[in-house]
Formats: C-alpha cells, sequence, structure tokens
C-alpha cells in the first residue's frame, strides 16, 4: 500500500478518486492547488478549497492547500493571452496539467514523503510492454479526458494513478451519495477556470499587457472585403455566431490572418481540410515518428471531436503532418490533435499550426 497525494478540485470526481485509494488501503492526502482567483476573490472551478476541504474532513483524511497562483499565470494565462492575440485559439487546461498541477503535485511528493499522486480524471495509465506509459480513453461515454493528457511525460505518469478510468459517472455519484459527499450533485464545469463566465474576449482585454489588435476587415477567401470585424481577439476558426454579416448564406470563420487583421470568411464547406501540420509533439506510447516512417492511427482535434482515421509522417525536427482519410472541420490553429493507437491508447500530440 501506498502514500498517495489526490489532487482534489472540489469536484465530485476527485472527491470519489480520493475515496476509493481510501478504501484499497493507501494512505492517502488531500491537496487543492491554489491556481487563480478573479479581482473579488472568487476561487475557480479547479481550486474551491471550501469544497474539497469539506470533502477531506468527511473522509477523514489530511488536507493541504499549496498557492501556485504566480505559476499559473507565467504558464497558463499569459501565455493564452498572447496565443488569442496571435490569432490562435489556444487550449489552456493541456498546458496547465503538465506544467503546473503535476508538477506541483509531484514536488509535493517530496515534500510530504509521498508515493504516487492520483486524479479523479476519466483515463487509466497503462505501463506498456515496451517500457513506455501512456493513457488510455475511458470507458465513459463522453467522459473521457484522455485529450487533455498527452502532454504529460514518463516521469509524472509513472508516479500517478487515475481510480476512475474504468468507471461510469453516474456509479461516481451514487458512491458519492451513498457516502454523504456534499459534493455528490455538483455540476460538472464546461468553461475555462479562470474564464467562468466563457467570455474569452473580455479576459483577454482585461489582461493584455499591451495594446489590442483593433477592427479590421472581414474578407472572404478571393480578399474582398464583406465588412468591419471587432478585433480578432473576438473570432476563433468555425465560428458562426457573432460575426454581425449578412451574406445571403451562412458564414464561418476560415482563418484569421493577423498580418493584415482580417477575418477570412467562407461557407461551411470551406471548414473541412485533409491535412494539417502540429508542432511541439511529445509522446507517450512511442519515442516518437522516425524519419521515413507512415504512423496509422486515429487522431482527434479537439476535445469533443471523434477520432479519426489518419496517416501521420514526421514533418520536421519537432513537427508532423497529419492526412485525415476524410476531411476534418475546422482544424482551429493553436488547439491540440492528439493520436490513439487501436487500442485507444494515447500515442502523442502536438499543437496545430496555422
Amino acid at each position: 500500500m501506498a502514500k498517495v497525494i489526490v489532487g482534489m478540485s472540489g469536484g465530485v470526481d476527485s472527491a470519489v478518486a480520493a475515496y476509493l485509494l481510501q478504501q484499497e488501503g493507501h494512505e492517502v492526502i488531500g491537496l487543492t492547488l491554489r491556481t487563480w482567483e478573479s479581482q473579488d476573490g472568487k476561487e475557480n472551478r479547479c481550486c474551491e478549497i471550501d469544497d474539497a476541504r469539506s470533502v477531506a474532513k468527511k473522509l477523514g483524511i489530511p488536507y493541504h492547500v499549496h498557492n501556485c497562483i504566480s505559476d499559473f499565470e507565467r504558464e497558463v494565462t499569459a501565455p493564452f493571452v498572447r496565443d488569442y492575440l496571435q490569432g490562435l485559439t489556444p487550449n489552456p487546461c493541456v498546458i496547465c496539467n503538465r506544467t503546473v498541477k503535476w508538477e506541483k503535485m509531484l514536488y509535493m511528493t517530496h515534500v510530504l514523503r509521498a508515493d504516487h499522486v492520483a486524479t479523479g480524471h476519466y483515463a487509466s495509465v497503462v505501463l506498456l510492454d515496451n517500457g513506455r506509459y501512456t493513457v488510455q480513453r475511458s470507458s465513459c461515454e463522453g467522459k473521457d479526458q484522455t485529450y487533455m493528457l498527452y502532454r504529460l511525460t514518463q516521469e509524472q505518469l509513472k508516479a500517478t494513478m487515475m481510480p476512475l478510468g474504468k468507471m461510469q459517472k453516474d456509479e461516481v455519484r451514487k458512491i458519492a451519495a451513498d457516502l454523504g459527499l456534499p459534493v455528490a450533485q455538483k455540476k460538472d464545469s464546461q468553461e475555462i477556470c479562470f474564464v467562468p463566465d466563457g467570455s474569452y474576449a473580455d479576459y483577454i482585454t482585461e489582461n493584455a499587457a499591451g495594446p489590442l489588435p483593433g477592427e479590421g476587415l472581414f474578407v472572404d477567401e478571393d480578399g474582398n472585403a464583406l465588412g468591419k470585424h471587432k478585433g480578432i481577439i473576438h473570432y476563433t476558426v468555425g465560428q458562426r455566431k457573432g460575426l454581425g454579416l449578412a451574406l445571403g448564406y451562412p458564414a464561418y470563420v476560415k482563418q484569421i490572418c493577423t498580418d493584415t487583421n482580417t477575418v477570412v470568411i467562407g461557407q461551411e464547406e470551406s471548414l473541412y481540410r485533409d491535412t494539417i501540420v502540429c508542432r511541439d509533439m511529445n509522446y507517450l506510447s512511442i519515442p516518437g515518428v522516425s524519419d521515413g516512417e507512415e504512423l496509422i492511427c486515429k487522431a482527434k482535434i479537439r476535445y469533443h471531436h471523434e477520432a479519426q482515421k489518419a496517416r501521420v509522417t514526421k514533418n520536421g525536427p519537432d513537427t508532423v503532418r497529419i492526412v485525415f482519410e476524410e476531411p476534418v472541420r475546422a482544424a482551429a490553429p493553436g488547439q491540440s490533435a492528439v493520436l490513439y493507437d487501436e487500442n485507444e491508447c494515447v500515442i502523442g500530440g502536438g499543437i496545430i499550426a496555422p
């Protein structure tokens, strides 16, 4: 039996993960990472300390809070703002998991002399025959979180336990209810934790270090002006709502051009691509893709995208080219493309390049 630090967000999943490990006989310690608070002092959905503390008290386990607000700003929110100003659509949770959450949890294993860390993610950590660690998709419909975990390192995965990987959400809630945990029926968070109202443009406006890009032109695919836009931070590839254009056909954002401060508009069919390039690759189940190798797999280009059959080849020292069997819709630069094998294990992934 091990001494395990459980990352507790204040939600039902991490609460039940702590309970299950406790039932297995592990010595469990609750830990909340305080990553962000609003100007009025409210915590985000990843670090609701009062709820996490009440769960720890109910379970009778030690509980700690570790402040890492400055790390979160440096590693997550500041790059998030910079990316949006460059016309990208970042996924901050992917970066946060590796550079903040796991880094700080593993640091606390040294402080508290623990053996492992654990989370309430819907995924399973798998040790493969080749000696490498990866994460395997959850069987819980619509709750799989492997997409968010693809940037974790081998060292981080080796130290990680994920008790909910084979469970359904209803089972988790029932366990919490039967135990009388105060978070049993707490709703899942749907938004980025530091933008609780979902208004990315407002957040960027309030937190940008310098001047914001001003108004520019909507243009069609031939460069013809269609009208004025409010500023590139208000748009992302694939967006339809909020454009304020009356063109006689459904209009979508096809591309954001920061060099000309223009937003290219097209019809829906213009959003489909069969080829993308990814940079900053991170590999889990394999060391990497070799020169001249063709990797056959499935790839998904956003969290709720159904993985599609694809061929992957090396495109540079840290980039790959992904060619899909069927074109995919609205592959937004800045988002992640994650590769899966036939066993639903993550091969690796990277950031979609413009």
